[in-house]
């Protein structure tokens, strides 16, 4: 029977692989999985290590940027109130 292996599980096996204290060997006998998949995980985690650094950066951006767009469509929208409040109430200046 195959083994479901959760991504947390994947990845603390991929990184004792990448430590290299054990062979895959070793930790397809420890964790039951095939040496193949221990190999498979451990170049996916060393391909995409880079996005861990790159999503969180982006994310903290793209998160501001929503926050300054929010704030400027507040202040544009009070902007027009404002106007409208001084036409309505004949303040024009």
């Amino acid at each position: 029977m195959q083994h479901i292996f959760s991504p947390k599980q994947k990845s603390v096996i991929a990184l004792e692989a990448i430590k290299g204290v054990q062979a895959n060997n070793q930790l397809s006998s420890k964790h039951d999985v095939h040496p193949i998949k221990i190999g498979l995980w451990k170049k996916t985690i060393l391909d995409n290590a880079h996005l861990l650094f790159e999503h969180s950066k982006d994310k903290a951006l793209k998160e501001k940027q929503e926050l300054i767009d929010g704030l400027y469509k507040i202040l544009g929208q009070r902007d027009v109130e404002i106007e409208w409040l001084k036409k309505k109430l004949h303040l024009d200046s």
